[in-house]
């Protein structure tokens, strides 16, 4: 008997359930079910403990707070409120610890390190109220080590866990940069390919025209072989403004300062220094300008994350200089950088074909990468 292909009505949904379960409101979702899973298992001590609440109304007091993680990407301030509140009343620890995370997931270092600050000046403060649990600590040494553990633990994961995501993200833009780069080149090369061939026709046919012009003088074609070299020398001057054109919408010195709020907003501060002549360089020197500092400020960030970064762009007689240096990171990055190995070797090849050089080098604890290239402009 022939079997009948499914139907797609279930495949459709079966993709659509997919794509939810790894989506950030599913994530969400089960990190307030697990915090409320944890909490829960403390509702017998709370019914014995805490006569203001039984075991259903505990139960559902969890349930509020654990809900409030379902903000914790666009409002992580919430669930860190709300789980203070609950370590005061409750004395329950569970959800201070997914708010911590949290924060320091989603808002980055500067907000973890306050709310761990909050959360431990907070805890000091029920600490020294009266009806404080002995469980938690009966003098104030283990007090902090059961109580500042948990706070910097939590937000270290976070922060770690965001670190990672800004690389990731930082990985995703440098793929699309170097597809539309690549693109960018690609139209670039036709471009010079069609100026080159067409270029040349045009000049011959434009002097072709003359000499024919010559010979016919006093003749009754005359003029129009004129006009016929007056029209391939317009082509030609045509067709040397639409590459102009095209090359000059390659990114350049103008780009560098959206390059650098890029790396700033990954963590990175960049001084960025760009000398005066160096904006009368040509729009394809600007484009290898644009290129490097880009490979470099990326690299920067996947290998010293967080650490200042200074880029010079100066003018020396017939040279332009290109220089980018970043103190060395002092330990390593929490997780390995994602890197095809290749960004060094594709700065250097660009270089090297605008007749320049380019070196790379850790000195004086620092990493420089310094590119020499004719600047064109002497």
């Amino acid at each position: 008997m022939e079997r009948m292909p499914p139907s797609p009505a279930p495949v459709t949904l079966r993709r659509c359930v997919d794509r939810w379960a790894v989506s950030p409101p599913a994530m969400d979702a089960v990190a307030a079910l697990f915090a409320f899973g944890l909490m829960v298992l403390d509702v017998p001590g709370l019914a014995r403990e805490d006569n203001s609440l039984t075991g259903p109304t505990a139960a559902l007091v969890f349930t509020a707070g654990a809900a409030t993680l379902l903000l914790r990407r666009r409002a992580p301030w919430v669930p860190f409120v709300v789980a203070l509140g609950l370590m005061g009343w409750l004395h329950e620890l569970t959800m201070i610890q997914f708010a911590l995370y949290s924060l320091g997931r989603f808002r980055g270092r500067r907000a973890a390190a306050l709310a761990t600050a909050l959360y431990t000046t907070t805890a000091y403060a029920y600490f020294n109220l009266p009806g404080w649990p002995d469980r938690h600590g009966d003098t104030l040494s283990d007090f902090l080590s059961l109580v500042v553990p948990i706070g910097v633990l939590a937000a270290g994961v976070g922060i770690a866990a965001y670190r990672h995501d800004l690389v990731a993200a930082l990985e995703v833009q440098h793929r699309e940069a170097a597809v539309r780069q690549a693109v960018q080149e690609e139209r670039i090369q036709v471009g010079r390919d069609v100026h080159d061939l067409v270029g040349r026709e045009l000049t011959l046919l434009a002097v072709r025209a003359e000499v024919l012009s010559v010979r016919a003088r006093g003749e009754a074609h005359q003029q129009d072989f004129e006009e016929l070299a007056d029209t391939a020398r317009r082509a030609h001057r045509m067709l040397n403004e639409t590459i102009v054109r095209r090359t000059d919408g390659a990114p350049g010195l103008d780009g560098l300062a959206a390059l650098a709020e890029e790396s700033e907003r990954m963590g990175s501060p960049v001084d960025l220094e760009v000398a005066e002549e160096a904006k009368a360089l040509s729009p394809l020197r600007q484009t290898a300008v644009h290129r490097v500092v880009r490979e470099c400020l990326t690299n920067a960030t996947k290998h010293a994350p967080g650490l200042p970064v200074t880029v010079t762009i100066t003018v020396d007689d017939a040279d332009l200089r290109i220089e980018v240096r970043n103190p060395l990171a002092t330990t390593p990055p929490a997780h390995a950088p994602v890197s095809t190995g290749t960004g060094l070797v594709s700065m250097a090849e660009r270089v090297t074909t605008m007749g320049g050089t380019l070196d790379a080098t850790r000195a004086d604890g620092a990493y420089v990468v310094t590119a020499t290239l004719p600047s064109g402009l002497r």
